[in-house]
């Protein structure tokens, strides 16, 4: 596996095709991450991808591509890279208990299937796939819908309907591609524990995340900033249940402009969860679609601002459906909005 030859690796999807001119937003899934199947009832289900992608496909009108059959790389090549995120006895045990094909894995709310497994590779490997991409200047946004969800997978455990840990897989792949830092951010209602938690001691990543606090995880305090060489390239900023638009775009703004003046990262790394919206069944918060729109203009200026525009974006959370469908375009959108002189704004 080399960092820097994406689409030679190439074990599903177009057979190599590589996305679209850069002026374009990406949006890439596969057909894989619809097998997990957590169960009747539970949140995280396949049709919250389907309804993206359903609600982006029509009147793109050249401002996105949505290409459901993205490439990936082989199974080797993400597996290879997901031990760089978790211990590879963890990655096992996930193909172990997704292999027995019921119940659950750590926690009662990470519950398997036989095709848990593969759907965390192939979510793993889209983001690996859109981040070598971005690296070798093949896109420069990207809306990657992937599920399971990435930021409670820790290195060692399951949590919160996540299993492994796109994200950090995508934020890696880019540091190490262009030896450059890389800010992510995450809007999710829900702290981010599991990738605060590997990139908490490193000077060249950082995470800015505005929550719920308390509540799920129970981490995401002001005072958690970082440690070692990564002191203050962590920013949290927790807000007490039923926060609106005013207070939580402000937070994220005033975190996020922070943490990339410190960085000058080469990219902005979105961790996009939606439950947020106050029609979502477990985000206890009030952010109305205009505010996912502000939210993600603030993305799109940061890039502007300091990496040349560059953004991958990927699925967290949202489970009320119709609110996810639109938020989701919402965020497209702004990503295709894209203009530069936004960054003076």
């Amino acid at each position: 596996f080399s960092m820097m030859s994406p689409s030679s690796h190439n074990g599903g999807g177009t057979g190599g095709r590589i996305m679209v001119e850069t002026s374009r937003v990406f949006v890439g899934s596969i057909p894989r991450v619809l097998g997990h199947d957590p169960g009747l009832g539970h949140p995280e289900s396949a049709q919250r991808v389907q309804v993206i992608l359903d609600v982006l496909e029509p009147g793109a009108a050249g401002r996105w591509t949505v290409d459901r059959q993205a490439a990936v790389p082989t199974d080797e090549d993400v597996l290879g890279v997901l031990k760089w995120i978790h211990d590879e006895d963890y990655i096992e045990r996930v193909r172990a208990v997704s292999n027995e094909g019921h119940g659950w894995l750590d926690t009662h709310d990470c519950r398997v299937s036989p095709e848990t497994f593969d759907s965390a590779v192939a979510a793993a490997g889209l983001a690996m796939n859109a981040a070598l991409d971005l690296a070798n200047r093949r896109l420069d946004r990207a809306f990657i819908v992937l599920r399971p969800p990435s930021h409670h997978a820790e290195r060692d455990s399951a949590r919160g309907y996540c299993f492994f840990n796109s994200v950090a897989v995508a934020a890696e792949v880019v540091v190490g591609s262009l030896g450059e830092p890389v800010v992510i951010v995450d809007f999710d209602a829900h702290h981010g524990n599991g990738t605060q938690k590997h990139f908490f001691d490193r000077g060249d990543v950082g995470y800015v995340s505005v929550h719920t606090y308390p509540g799920f995880p129970g981490t995401g305090t002001a005072d958690e900033i970082g440690v070692g060489e990564g002191l203050g390239t962590t920013r949290n900023m927790p807000l007490v249940a039923g926060a609106d638009d005013s207070i939580y775009c402000a937070a994220f703004e005033e975190a996020l402009d922070e943490v990339a003046s410190r960085l000058r990262p080469a990219a902005i790394i979105v961790s996009a969860g939606f439950d947020a919206h106050p029609s979502d069944p477990i985000g206890a918060m009030r952010v109305s679609e205009a505010g996912f729109r502000r939210l993600s203009a603030a993305v799109t200026a940061t890039a502007h601002r300091w990496a040349s525009g560059r953004v991958l974006s990927f699925l967290e959370g949202g489970f009320d459906r119709q609110a996810l469908a639109n938020c989701a375009r919402i965020h497209v959108e702004e990503l295709a909005s894209g203009d530069a002189e936004k960054a003076d704004a």
